[in-house]
Order: structure tokens, then C-alpha cells, then sequence
């Protein structure tokens, strides 16, 4: 027996725990006294149903085995309780790894690694918390509520038992022991200083230190970037540089040296803002550099994300407070207070919070309390003083570098920023993703989900079933005491309320899709309420005319021709949403001339609630109804208006309708991008290794960037500035379209994607255009993978988010992963790690009714060619992160055209082969010695 067995066996009255490890074939079983057992599924399966083992990830473990989550001692359970706000991958290799414990291959010494982990947290507790009373606490409520580690870690910490059990849950109070933020004097404004490109040189070596390698690229790239932070000579004109950076250039450092160096001179903010997650931590990150001194980095550089981001400690409170009601929470609380305690800045997603954590516990009792719907009550809210969000808002209005997102610039720029003031400076990374940002930051969906989200929000848990068990409070809870005293405002309120009533409620999706409900005259009726009867005639009407996908494949047709009767359906519900956005829109001016007409009473927490309503009422409720109502007027003309793009639509997934609405897009959504954002700003960088295309026309592919950033809508032409990659991609790529392996025929592209998974002997990723089809080459190829010991992971398969499987396929050099678009985007795996892409067919837009009409906007088949280069170019580019690095990218489709060998590097051969000639220069290139 180990000793962590000897740990659970002290303190627990039941026998100690069996380590179980499951692949994806078979499974492992250490039992108490050493013996290891190889056992298929089922077999696992029952010994597991007998005793809680111990496992890593419950409930992935019990994917695998093809059964419900099971009662277990899950060690990341442990780790987040001990190692709080820290991350590991979350598996029995990547557990291992962060314990320094080894790199177990095999599943037999993944069971003993797991032993041995129990044992090393349960050992590292008494050292980390000895001196830290709310752990008793929150440990002894969780072993109470029946956490299998809840004796075992009651003991490591010496805790003597019943009769010293603690008077209360303290240790759940969080908000205790949380420092309060202090207000500050609005800060100055910007000076309009240069920064020069010989001192942004200067700045960057600073930054490398004097023992870094020569990067001459880096420099240049520097020095290039700088007129964005030059003062603009006319209004909105800004100095707009258009940044192309070869991979390995550095251009993250190489952004930093000028805006840091602005920042400082001008006292100025400048926002660093990035699409994905990982590269806001990539930044985060090197911003050590500049600030290696944590006080000081925390004074200086803030990381800020939306509101739905964060934890919210009012909801956090009003969970603590309903565990006597509902003790099975307790465990998912305390792992999430150990975790708030520990935490930098509160952020649940993508900040130190670990992404397993939520599948583990549950994404209600966890991610489910941040405030995802607009509820905030502002200085209402006893916590707002040790708010997390309050916190980061006050420190990004004195920051000088705040690395922000694309989608909170925009919404920011669209609706109103929480710091006051436009920024005047931005940086705009992985710039090639601004249209898309752009695209969905300025849509408008009339659907039942949001119109049902709406509803929420203004009637909150008294408007629908669910009744007071609900933390969702409505409207007239959240301002009752700001329009107290004022009839006019109460009346305004109360007449919001009657008519969210109108709105989708709870099950519109089953009455919706009611089709034997009929009216006097005999006609099909569905939903109740002008919004669920405009919606089951949106949802007829997809059915009627959308051309079949197959199952499970989302529908869409265009509104016009209108079905009949949906056109008096939607002059229904327009009366409907006039009825409810007069109120709201009289409702939020009433709030907002408080402040001029109550200017001597009001205290300054008054004053920033009446502001926040107001800004809240405005961006939740009025602007959406306002869209919406003019979607609804124009479906009575001939077409929508040239600069949109309107569709009915069915989302669907798996067989099931998720939403059914009436969308609206911008054709080019980069024209209110550039009017809300770019035309405000002095100056601003838009930088990506993908910004201008590949078409061999240079100044197309010059054009096709202006275009897709929103410098083609400002009246002055964007700076441009290329610095090429300095690896040799020609010795260390291999590029390989198969030409005999049909696309259309699932077990032949299974087959090549298993034989060069193996040739590879791992470190690949397989990207797929369709769902179905990678779930299909995953039932294929799991088993030979598995006996070649080669660990195969899969999105929408193994029940893990994007960025965690991605932290997987990192700490696991020979793994395999299979995704679709959002793995490309959000893979940075430099070294052996990621070795072989292999792209299961060229990856064409997605032929639906907006991309029709963009392609007719911007040139055709030209527009299609431009969009499938960049998502070749960007898979591609992930195979060489380093100068060291070596990969094979292969295309398993005969039909690639000629005219995509643009899309690469030059220099690199783009073969046409057969797969046995594809699988046997990929092990020879992968084998042989750099």
C-alpha cells in the first residue's frame, strides 16, 4: 500500500481508495495493496460503481468508460484546494508534470504517478496554510457536505475533530478578507509627445537585456510601428499603421518598447488588445519585462475583460447563504473561496482560474456567477467596495498599459466606456480577426434566446417558473429605492414591467414548435405572446424553405417573400416592443437628469449607481428594442438596407433547435468598427502574421487588409509597415496535399489521418471543416492510436473547453488532437508538441446567406479565395513557433488548387503526393536529426 493510501486509510472509516486510469480503449486499476489490473470499459466501470476511486477528472474518466459521473476522489479536486488559482493540464500526465513528479507514459505509470500526487498535496497542505484559519473552515463545511477529501485533508491540517468544529462557515466569507479599492481623482489628460523610432529601438533593448540574440527584425518592426504614436493633425483622422510581422519576428515586445515608451512620456494609457485569450496572457506575460517588480507592474499594467467575466461576489454571497438548503453545493463553494481568496483579479475565464474547474464542479456553481446577464446594483451591492470588477475598472482609468479584448474595445466604443473616456491609443494584435470581432460586437438578433434573456433581465426569477429559488433579480428590485418618492418614474417602471410580458418566456421552445395547435380558422399556431407567435412563423417559415444540411445542421432562408401572416405578426409585436421601450428609454432618461436636478443631495456612491442604470438601461434594453423594431418595419419593403445582410434562421445542434430568430449583420461590419473606434482615436496599430493576403497581386493583398481592419472607412490611407519572418521555413516545413485519398470517403481520410498521426508518433492535430466528420475519424482512429501508446484528445468529444484541451496537447508532446476552426485560432504550442497538422479538406467559407452577401461586396470568387488562404496561412503558421521547431501541414484533398501555393512561404514546395509517400517523408522528416 502506498502512503497516500495510508493517509485516506487514517482518516477515513471506509477501505483507502483504488487508483483507476482510463484510455480511451481500456483502463488501468491500482489497487490498494499495488496490484495493477488492465480492464476493458465495462469491467471499469463496475469496479468503479463499487468504491470511490481515486482518478483525475471524474467526470472525463466516466466519458471514456461510456457511463454517468461517478462518486471519486478527484485529484483535481485536491489541487484546487491546495494549490489554489494555480494551473495544471488536467490529466494524470499533466497533474504528474505540475507536481514534479515525472512524465508518466504508460496508463500502469500514470496509476502509481496519481499515488503519489494524492500523497505529495496532501504532505504540501500543513506547510502552504498553516497559518491560515479560513482553510479548517471551508474544509471541515465541504466534508460535511460529504467531499471525499474532506478527512483526509481535515487531518494533514492537524485538525482534531467534531468538538473543534468551526462556530460558522467562515472560510466561505470571502469578502472579509478582501482589500477594499480607494477612489482617485479623475487623472489628466494625454500629452501628444512622439515617440521617436531610433528611442523605440532604444527601448526595445532595453527590454531584451544586453545577453538577448540579435534580432534585427524586431528592431525594424520597432521603429515601424511608431507614427501610431505620433498626435494626428485633423479630427477623425487617425495615424493608423498597418503592421504585417512574420511569425518569430517578436512583434509582441516589439509593440510593447513604443507604447510603453508613449505611455511614460505622455502619461497616457495605451490598450493592447488581442482576440484570444491565451495571447492577453501571452502579453501579460512579457510585460514582466518592463515591470519585474510586481507592485510595480500592478500599478501600471491592468488585464481587463468584460463584466460576465468576473466572479461576482453578491451572487458568490447568495449561494454561501443557500448551502443549508442546498448542502450538495458546498464542495463546488469552497473549491471556488479557496480559488477567490488566491485569486489576482477575480477573472474566471482565462485569467488563473483553471477552465477544469467548472467542468468538474459545474458550470452554474462556478462560471454561473459572474454576472452574465447585466444584474449588477452598482454601490448598491454591499460588496461594491471589494468588488473585483469595480477594482479592475478604477485601475485601468490609472494604467498606462491595459490589455484588453477586441469584442469589450468594441462594445466599449458602441455603448459607452466604464472608464470614462475613450482610449486615445490602441494596438490592435491578431488584427486579422477584426472583422470578425467587428461583425459580432455590432449584430442585432431578434431570437427567442435573447429575446427571452430581455425578459430575464427586466422581470427577473418572478417572471418565469422558476419562481424565488432564483438569484436572477428583476428590474424593479435592482432601482426600486432610486425611483422611490418619484411617480413618475415608478409609473414608468411599472408600465416597462406589463410590457415584458410580451417578451418569449420560459418554454417558448416547446410552444413554438407546437404544430397542432390551431387557430378558429383552422391555421397553425404556436407560442403565446406576439414575440412567440412572430418566432413560430419565423421558425415555419426556415422549415418551409431553408435547403436541408442534414440533421443536425443549422437552417436558413431569407425573410422575403414573407410567409403568410408574418408580416401581421410583425406589426404585433412592433406595437409590443414600442410598449416596452418607451418606459425603458423615459425610464433611463428620468434616472440620468437626477444628477443634474438632484446635483447638492446626491452622495457620490448615488451618483455613479444613477449613471450605471442608466448606461445599463440603455445598453441591455433600449438600444436592442430599437434594432429590433427596425428590423421589423423593414421586412415590410422590398429588401433590407444595402448595408445589412438580414436572415431567418434555426440554430440547431445535434437534432435539437438551440434558438430561432430573425438576424440582422452588417454587411461590412469594419464601417461602424472604424466610425465608433479608429475615427476616435489619435493613432492606433493593427498587427497580425496573417494581415494582407497571399494572392501574388501586392497591392490587392494590401487592399484586402485595409478592408478587413476599417482602414478603407477613414479618410486618410493607413501607414504600411512588412517585416518578414526570419526562420527558413523551406528547411523546416513540409507541405503535402494527398492526392489519392478521397475527401467524401470517411474511412479513407480516417486512414490517412491515423497513419500519419503515427508516422508523426504524435504531437499532431488533425482540423476538421464539420463536426460530424471529426467525430467520425475519432470512432475510427482512437484504438490503433491507443496501442501505439499515443493519447488522442478530441473537441466536442471529451467534454473539455477549447483552452484547456489546447494546455493538454501542450504538456503531452506526443498527443493528438482533433478540432475544427476555434482549436486553429486558439493553438500556440511552440517545440516537438505540435509537429504534424493535418487538414481534412480545404477549408471554403461556409456558403450561408451573410457570406453571399459579402461575397457579392468584395469581388467574388476573389473574396472566397482571400478568406481560405488566411485560414491555411494561419493553421500553417502554427507549425513554427521557434527557430528550432520542424512540421509537416498536409491536406488530405486531391482538389486544393494550384492558386492556394501562394498561401505559403516562398520557397517551400507545395507536392502533390500519394498518402504512402506523404506518411513516409513525414517520419523521415520528423526523425531525422535537426
Amino acid at each position: 500500500m502506498t502512503a497516500p493510501h495510508r493517509i485516506l486509510a487514517a482518516s477515513t472509516e471506509s477501505p483507502p481508495p483504488a487508483v483507476l486510469v482510463a484510455g480511451l480503449t481500456g483502463a488501468v486499476w491500482l489497487s490498494p495493496e499495488g496490484e495493477v489490473e488492465s480492464l476493458d470499459a465495462q469491467q471499469a466501470a463496475r469496479r468503479a460503481a463499487s468504491a470511490p476511486p481515486l482518478v483525475c477528472h471524474r467526470r472525463a474518466t466516466a466519458t471514456r468508460l461510456g457511463i454517468d459521473p461517478f462518486p471519486a476522489f478527484d485529484l483535481l479536486e485536491l489541487f484546487a484546494f491546495v494549490r489554489p488559482a494555480r494551473f495544471c493540464a488536467p490529466t494524470p500526465r499533466g497533474l504528474a508534470q505540475a507536481l514534479d513528479l515525472g512524465d508518466p507514459h504508460s496508463l500502469d505509470d500514470q496509476a502509481l504517478a496519481l499515488s503519489r500526487a494524492a500523497e505529495r498535496l496532501l504532505r504540501e497542505l500543513p506547510a502552504r496554510e498553516a497559518a491560515n484559519g479560513p482553510v479548517v473552515s471551508i474544509a471541515w463545511t465541504m466534508a460535511q457536505a460529504g467531499w471525499p477529501w474532506g478527512a483526509a485533508v481535515l487531518q494533514a491540517l492537524d485538525f482534531g475533530g467534531a468538538e473543534r468544529a468551526p462556530r460558522r462557515a467562515g472560510g466561505f466569507q470571502v469578502w472579509e478578507h478582501l482589500a477594499e479599492w480607494s477612489e482617485h481623482a479623475p487623472e489628466p489628460p494625454p500629452g501628444s509627445q512622439a515617440v521617436e523610432p531610433e528611442d523605440a529601438r532604444r527601448r526595445l533593448a532595453e527590454l531584451l537585456g544586453e545577453a538577448a540574440e540579435a534580432r534585427p527584425q524586431q528592431s525594424d518592426y520597432a521603429s515601424a510601428v511608431t507614427p501610431a504614436f505620433a498626435p494626428r493633425q485633423s479630427d477623425g483622422a487617425p495615424n493608423l499603421v498597418l503592421a504585417e510581422a512574420g511569425t518569430g519576428v517578436g512583434k509582441t515586445l516589439g509593440y510593447i518598447a513604443p507604447a510603453s515608451l508613449w505611455a511614460e512620456e505622455n502619461q497616457g494609457a495605451v490598450w493592447l488588445s488581442t482576440y484570444t485569450r491565451n495571447l492577453q496572457q501571452q502579453i501579460d506575460g512579457e510585460l514582466d519585462r518592463l515591470f519585474p517588480q510586481r507592485a510595480e507592474k500592478a500599478r501600471h499594467v491592468v488585464v481587463r475583460k468584460g463584466r460576465e467575466n468576473y466572479l461576482c461576489l453578491l451572487n458568490y454571497e447568495e449561494a454561501v447563504r443557500a448551502i443549508g438548503a442546498r448542502p450538495g453545493t458546498a464542495i463546488a463553494l469552497g473549491l471556488l473561496a479557496r480559488w477567490a481568496l488566491a485569486t489576482r483579479d477575480g477573472d474566471m475565464v482565462g485569467g488563473d482560474f483553471p477552465g477544469w474547474l467548472a467542468d468538474l464542479t459545474g458550470r452554474g456553481r462556478t462560471l454561473g456567477l459572474a454576472d452574465r446577464r447585466g444584474e449588477c446594483i452598482y454601490a448598491a451591492c454591499p460588496h461594491y467596495r471589494k468588488c473585483y470588477i469595480e477594482k479592475s475598472v478604477r485601475r485601468a482609468r490609472r494604467a498606462r498599459l491595459v490589455v484588453a479584448n477586441h469584442a469589450l474595445v468594441m462594445v466599449q466604443a458602441a455603448l459607452g466606456a466604464e472608464e470614462g473616456s475613450l482610449p486615445q491609443r490602441y494596438v490592435f494584435d491578431e488584427g486579422h480577426h477584426l472583422f470578425d470581432a467587428a461583425d459580432s460586437a455590432f449584430a442585432a438578433h431578434l431570437s427567442g434566446q435573447e429575446t427571452y434573456e430581455l425578459r430575464r433581465w427586466l422581470l427577473g426569477a418572478e417572471g418565469t417558473r422558476r419562481g424565488g429559488a432564483s438569484r436572477l433579480k428583476g428590474l424593479q428590485k435592482r432601482v426600486e429605492d432610486l425611483v422611490a418618492g418619484r411617480d413618475d418614474l415608478e409609473g414608468l417602471l411599472q408600465r416597462a414591467l406589463r410590457a415584458a410580458r410580451a417578451l418569449a418566456a420560459e418554454g417558448w421552445h416547446q410552444r413554438i414548435a407546437d404544430t397542432q395547435a390551431v387557430d378558429g380558422q383552422g391555421a397553425l399556431l404556436g407560442g403565446e405572446g406576439p414575440t412567440e407567435k412572430f418566432l413560430a412563423l419565423v421558425r415555419r417559415q426556415v422549415y418551409a424553405r431553408a435547403p436541408s444540411r442534414g440533421e443536425g445542421y443549422s437552417l436558413e432562408t431569407e425573410p422575403r417573400p414573407p410567409l403568410e401572416g408574418l408580416l401581421d405578426a410583425a406589426r404585433e409585436l412592433d406595437g409590443a416592443l414600442e410598449r416596452l421601450e418607451r418606459p425603458l428609454a423615459g425610464l433611463r432618461d428620468g434616472l440620468a437628469a437626477r444628477l443634474s436636478d438632484e446635483a447638492e443631495e446626491l452622495d457620490s456612491d448615488t451618483r455613479r449607481r444613477l449613471e450605471a442604470t442608466a448606461r445599463s438601461l440603455d445598453r441591455r434594453a433600449v438600444r436592442p428594442l430599437r434594432a429590433w423594431r427596425q428590423m421589423l418595419a423593414a421586412l415590410e419593403t422590398e429588401s433590407a438596407p444595402p448595408e445589412f445582410v438580414d436572415w431567418l434562421a434555426v440554430e440547431r445542434n445535434d437534432g435539437r433547435d438551440l434558438d430561432v430568430g430573425y438576424f440582422r449583420h452588417w454587411v461590412d461590419p469594419t464601417e461602424p468598427f472604424a466610425q465608433a473606434v479608429l475615427a476616435q482615436a489619435q493613432g492606433a496599430v493593427v498587427t497580425s502574421a496573417t494581415l494582407t493576403d497571399k494572392s501574388g497581386d501586392p497591392e490587392q493583398d494590401w487592399l484586402a487588409a485595409a478592408q478587413r481592419s476599417g482602414a478603407v472607412h477613414l479618410p486618410l490611407p493607413a501607414i504600411r509597415a512588412q517585416v518578414p519572418s526570419p526562420f527558413d521555413y523551406a528547411a523546416q516545413t513540409r507541405i503535402f496535399v494527398v492526392t489519392d485519398v478521397r475527401k467524401d470517403h470517411l474511412d479513407q481520410v480516417a486512414a490517412a489521418v491515423r497513419e500519419l498521426f503515427l508516422a508523426a508518433h504524435g504531437g499532431a492535430l488533425g482540423l476538421f471543416t464539420a463536426i460530424s466528420r471529426l467525430k467520425a475519424v475519432h470512432r475510427r482512429i482512437a484504438a490503433p492510436l491507443e496501442a501505439a501508446g499515443l493519447d488522442l484528445f478530441a473537441q466536442h468529444l471529451d467534454g473539455l473547453d477549447v483552452a484547456t484541451l489546447v494546455e493538454i496537447f501542450r504538456a503531452e508532446p506526443d498527443s493528438c488532437l482533433l478540432g475544427t476552426d476555434a482549436v486553429r485560432d486558439g493553438v500556440d504550442v511552440p517545440g516537438r508538441a505540435l509537429r504534424l497538422i493535418v487538414f481534412d479538406r480545404v477549408p471554403w467559407p461556409r456558403p450561408d446567406l451573410r457570406h453571399k452577401a459579402r461575397r457579392l461586396a468584395f469581388g467574388g470568387k476573389r473574396y472566397d479565395d482571400m478568406l481560405t488562404r488566411l485560414k491555411l496561412r494561419q493553421a500553417y503558421g502554427r507549425l513554427v513557433r521557434r527557430a528550432d521547431d520542424h512540421g509537416v501541414f498536409v491536406l488530405l484533398d486531391p482538389m486544393v488548387p494550384s492558386r492556394f501555393a501562394s498561401a505559403f512561404p516562398e520557397g517551400v514546395a507545395f507536392r502533390r503526393v500519394g498518402l504512402a509517400e506523404a506518411v513516409a517523408e513525414t517520419r523521415a522528416f520528423l526523425t531525422a536529426p535537426s
